[in-house]
C-alpha cells in the first residue's frame, strides 16, 4: 500500500503497532518529542535498550558486494542508487514495505540474519530498538553527520542515552492545508479541522499518531489536562484527545492513506481544510489550484526517518559505505525531491535549487532553528513517560482507540 503522486512514489502512511504492548510496555521513551536532544538523546537517563553494548565498527571495509534492505518505496530509485554501486560494488537488494508495522515484523530477530538496514520512521524507532531488532551505529564513520541540521544529529526517536542506533535522513512536516478562496488568510489555529462550520469538508490522514495531533493541540487550548508531550499521554490525557477526534468524526469528508486522495479532494472542491504533507501542497500548487499551507499557532507533528543497522546484518560493510553515501548533500537533494520531503543535511539545501529552483524553501529545507521548535515529530507512544512515570498510554491502545474513531 502507497501513495502515488504524479511521478512520486511514497509510503501510505507510517502507521502502527499491532501486538506491540508487551513491548512498549517495558519501554523508557526521552522528553520531547521535538527535534533536539531530550533524555533520549543525551539529556537524562532513559531505559537501556538489549543491544546498547554492542560494539560498533571503527572503520569501514571492503564491501561484502550485497546490501539487503526494507525500504520505503522510492527510497532506492535508480538515480541515485546506481552510481553507488558503482562506485562500491555493493548491489542493493530493497524490500519495501508499505507500513510501519510491516517493517517492524520484517525486522524482527534482528533482521534475520538477512536485511543489512531499515528506512524506519519515528512511529516504528523505539519498537525497533527495544526489540534488540537494531544496533547502534558508529556516526564518526558518517563524514556528512556533522552537517547535519542539529536537530537530527541526536533526536530522541534513534538516539538513547547518546547511543546512537541509526542515522537521521529525511524528514516532513505535517502542515494545515486550506484552499484560499474559504481562507483568504491562512488559518491561524488547528481549530478549524475541529470547526462544525467546515462539517463534511475536512481531511485528515487515517493514522492511529494522529492522535498526537488532537493532543498537541489541546496542549495548547486546554492547559487543565496538562499534556506536555503529545507521545506521553496519561489516560485521561488520552481520553480527552480522542473524545477531541470523536466529536471531530462528523466533520470528515474522508481519512486519506494516499496523498494522490487527498490532492483529489481538494482539487475537486470536496475538502476546504486538511492536515496534510508538503508533497501534497506542492502537487495541488503546481496544478493551480487555490490552497497555501501553514503551520498554526499550537505548532504541528512532524515524521522523520532514519535509516538503522539491524542486529544480524550480513553486510556491515556495505551497509555504513550506504550510509555515507545516502547522507551526501546531493544524494539527500536528489530523494527529497524525487519523493517529495525533507533532507537533514544542511548543505542539501543549495543542491536542491540546482535541481529544481525555488526547492529548498518549498520543503523547509533552509528552516531555521526557531522553526524546528514548532514540530513534535513522532515517536513511538510507549507506558514509560520517562521522568518517572509509567501511566502513559501505549502505541497499542491508541490503534484501538484509532478504530473505534474511523469505525
Amino acid at each position: 500500500m502507497n501513495r502515488v503522486v504524479g511521478t512520486r512514489v511514497a509510503p501510505l502512511a507510517r502507521v502502527g503497532a499491532v501486538g506491540a504492548a508487551a513491548l512498549i510496555a517495558l519501554v523508557g521513551c526521552g522528553g520531547s518529542s521535538g527535534g533536539g536532544s531530550t533524555s533520549g538523546g543525551g539529556g537524562g537517563q532513559a531505559a537501556q535498550p538489549p543491544t546498547a553494548t554492542m560494539a560498533t565498527l571503527s572503520s569501514v571495509g571492503a564491501g561484502e558486494g550485497q546490501l539487503n534492505v526494507i525500504a520505503w518505496e522510492g527510497y532506492t530509485a535508480a538515480d541515485w542508487v546506481k552510481p553507488f554501486q558503482d562506485q562500491t560494488g555493493c548491489q542493493v537488494n530493497a524490500k519495501y514495505a508499505g507500513t510501519s508495522d510491516e517493517m517492524v515484523s520484517l525486522m524482527k530477530n534482528g533482521g534475520g540474519g538477512q536485511w543489512d538496514l531499515v528506512s524506519a520512521s519515528g512511529d516504528a524507532d523505539l519498537r525497533l530498538i527495544y526489540g534488540g531488532d537494531v544496533r547502534p551505529v558508529n556516526v564518526n564513520l558518517i563524514p556528512d553527520w556533522k552537517n547535519f541540521q542539529e536537530q537530527f544529529k541526536s533526536p530522541s526517536f534513534n538516539t538513547i542515552n547518546n547511543v546512537h542506533y541509526g542515522v537521521s535522513l529525511q524528514w516532513g512536516p505535517n502542515t494545515l492545508l486550506y484552499n484560499k478562496n474559504t481562507f483568504p488568510a491562512a488559518p491561524s489555529t488547528w481549530n478549524v479541522i475541529y470547526d462544525p462550520q467546515y462539517s463534511g469538508k475536512v481531511t485528515v490522514t487515517d493514522n492511529p499518531i494522529q492522535i498526537a495531533d488532537a493532543a498537541l493541540y489541546l496542549s495548547k487550548t486546554n492547559k487543565s489536562l496538562g499534556i506536555t508531550d503529545p507521545y506521553e499521554l496519561s489516560q485521561s490525557q488520552f481520553d480527552a484527545s480522542v473524545n477531541l477526534l470523536h466529536q471531530q468524526r462528523p466533520l470528515i469528508k474522508k481519512y486519506w492513506g494516499l496523498s494522490s486522495q487527498e490532492v483529489s479532494l481538494f482539487q475537486n472542491g470536496d475538502v476546504v481544510v486538511g492536515a496534510a504533507w508538503p508533497i501534497a501542497t506542492s502537487t495541488l500548487v503546481a496544478a493551480n489550484a487555490p490552497v497555501a499551507e501553514t503551520i498554526p499557532k499550537e505548532g504541528a507533528t512532524g515524521w522523520a526517518d532514519t535509516w538503522m543497522l539491524a542486529t544480524k546484518a550480513p553486510h556491515p560493510n556495505c551497509a555504513y559505505q550506504w550510509l555515507k553515501y545516502i547522507s551526501m548533500p546531493k544524494v539527500q537533494a536528489q530523494q527529497a525531491l524525487s519523493y517529495g520531503e525533507t533532507p537533514v543535511n544542511s548543505l542539501a539545501c543549495a543542491e536542491m535549487d540546482k535541481i529544481t529552483a525555488g526547492a529548498c524553501a518549498q520543503f523547509h529545507a533552509n528552516a531555521s532553528a526557531s522553526y524546528f521548535t514548532t514540530i513534535k515529530f513522532w515517536k513511538t507512544p510507549i507506558a514509560d513517560c520517562g521522568n518517572g512515570r509509567k501511566d502513559c498510554v501505549t502505541y497499542a491502545k491508541w490503534q484501538q482507540a484509532w478504530t473505534q474513531i474511523t469505525g
